[in-house]
């Protein structure tokens, strides 16, 4: 379905249906508005008792739900892992296809097509460090792949790399990448897989186990059978290892873990108390809400945030920086004490001295449905687990008063800072590169900002040295990380970082240089 079948489609469903034949009907995710139109035929038809019709479609928001349900459904999904994505890809793949001119470069070439799909599709288990989103790689761009090399090998033409590169980076794979470092990411592939050098001594580089692109045990086979491509995929582990994606060994744990959270999350929503949420019930409200009740008192003991009364940033000459700092302190005491006092009014509520009214009846609803309540979120969105946003919040303002005080007496910027105690490091850092262009008497659109992780930036006006920041499902340069994933932290610190904004250097031609 999808190229104009429809009346086709119709007509032999009719034909089908008088003479007891099977018919299947592909792809119908490809046109939902026709598929009104098969509703209407199928309750008219008297089918013959033999007729039997089969639906293929994909998942789609518009497929129309009084079909499926007529429908005896039965989901079908790919099993995960490069070895079985190639096999399904050399299992379409005809003898015929493979053997074509019995040119052994073009057989290699489409073992290394198959191989940079999979890795494509697969790579989507390790996001936000694979690919930062989910990308819809799909047989047809697999299809699009083996037209290009097919015509690129045909008459013995000298196959030009780069225009394999351009095609399935701008028109086929690439067409459908949106982010710039998924985009380097890909081109770094093509790079790897499809050049002249890497298919002359791709069989003695693997088989010393030295190379990037193919796994030390894969061996590119000197022959067009398919049999012999098939017999190398058999030979793959059932298990994907991070390596054969050119990822680190740790970033299986951090897949792991990112997976058992939405696990975790998905559990809580099925435990929520959407029906007790709408109605007061004191007995549910005491038991379910007094962990958070009780956490909110123990983190604000011994502390003064509570009852500090601090007057709003008043307009003045101060540097950009203690702007930014006295703001953020202005703001989180300001949020504390939000929050105090909506649960200081559903504590009340709990326990009978006050009415309950429509706020505290949202923000009860939303405790104990796990979620954060929304008027907490529009002040600032942090983590959607309350108790681990009340945490959140309570450390931040502490720290915010140790910012405030070495900003006072300007030693701030001389010391190591974690931005992790800020509520908005990304104004933070807006705050900086404006600092950073008063003094040096420039705009700030002639900065650029730079870091190091060695040595301190000599070019830089005002730097800042930055702490406590890890890195995820990755490796830093320099620390050696088992191969074992078992072994390997998912999470791994990093040393101090500088960071500053520059000035760019004008060089000829309108070009800049850092």
């Amino acid at each position: 379905m999808g190229q104009g079948q429809a009346d086709v489609a119709l007509a032999t469903l009719r034909e089908c249906s008088r003479n007891g034949d099977w018919l299947c009907l592909k792809n119908l995710h490809l046109v939902t508005a026709w598929l009104p139109l098969l509703e209407k035929e199928l309750n008219v038809l008297r089918p013959h008792a033999n007729f039997r019709l089969w639906l293929t479609a994909e998942v789609h928001p518009k497929f129309p739900p009084i079909l499926l349900q007529s429908s005896l459904k039965i989901t079908y999904e790919a099993p995960p892992g490069l070895k079985k994505n190639l096999l399904r890809t050399y299992e379409s793949w005809t003898p015929e296809q493979i053997s074509k001119g019995g040119s052994l470069a073009r057989a290699q070439s489409l073992f290394c097509l198959a191989w940079f799909h999979a890795v494509c599709q697969e790579r989507r288990n390790y996001i936000p460090q694979g690919w930062t989103k989910f990308y819809e790689f799909s047989l047809s761009d697999l299809r699009a792949g083996f037209d290009i090399i097919d015509r690129l090998f045909e008459a013995g033409k000298t196959v030009q790399w780069e225009f394999v590169h351009g095609l399935l980076e701008s028109a086929i794979y690439g067409g459908r990448i949106d982010n710039p470092s998924d985009l380097r990411i890909l081109r770094s592939y093509l790079k790897q897989f499809f050049s002249a050098r890497f298919l002359s001594s791709a069989g003695q580089r693997n088989s010393r186990g030295d190379g990037n692109v193919f796994p030390p045990q894969i061996i590119l086979p000197s022959s067009c059978s398919i049999l012999d491509y098939r017999r190398v995929i058999e030979n793959l582990p059932e298990d994907d290892r991070p390596a054969f994606f050119g990822l680190p060994a740790n970033i299986e744990r951090s897949s792991q873990r990112i997976i058992s959270s939405q696990v975790i999350s998905q559990l809580r929503i099925v435990s929520r108390f959407v029906a007790t949420g709408s109605k007061f019930d004191r007995e549910l409200w005491s038991n379910s809400l007094s962990p958070i009740l009780n956490l909110w008192k123990k983190l604000n003991q011994g502390s003064t945030l509570i009852h500090q009364k601090v007057d709003p940033p008043a307009e003045g000459q101060r540097s950009p920086i203690l702007s930014f700092i006295v703001l953020e302190q202005f703001n989180a005491i300001r949020l504390i004490q939000n929050i105090h006092q909506s649960l200081a009014a559903l504590s009340k509520v709990i326990r009978g001295t006050q009415l309950l009214t429509p706020d505290v009846q949202k923000l009860a609803t939303a405790l104990l449905n796990q979620e954060c309540p929304i008027t907490w979120q529009n002040k600032w969105e942090g983590p959607e687990e309350p108790m681990q946003y009340l945490r959140a919040v309570v450390t931040r303002a502490l720290a915010m008063q140790s910012w405030v005080e070495r900003a006072g007496r300007q030693a701030l910027l001389s010391n190591i800072l974690d931005l992790s105690e800020l509520f908005h490091p990304d104004t933070f850092l807006n705050a900086l590169r404006q600092e950073t262009a008063r003094s040096l008497g420039c705009s700030m659109d002639s900065l650029v900002f730079a870091s190091s992780w060695r040595s301190p930036l000599a070019q830089a006006k005002l730097q800042i040295q930055v702490g406590g920041l890890q890195l995820e499902g990755c490796r830093f340069d320099g620390v050696h990380l088992s191969e074992n994933q078992h072994h390997s932290p998912s999470v791994s610190a990093v040393p101090t970082c500088y960071m500053a904004w520059v000035l760019q250097v004008p060089l000829c031609f309108g070009k800049w240089k850092n």
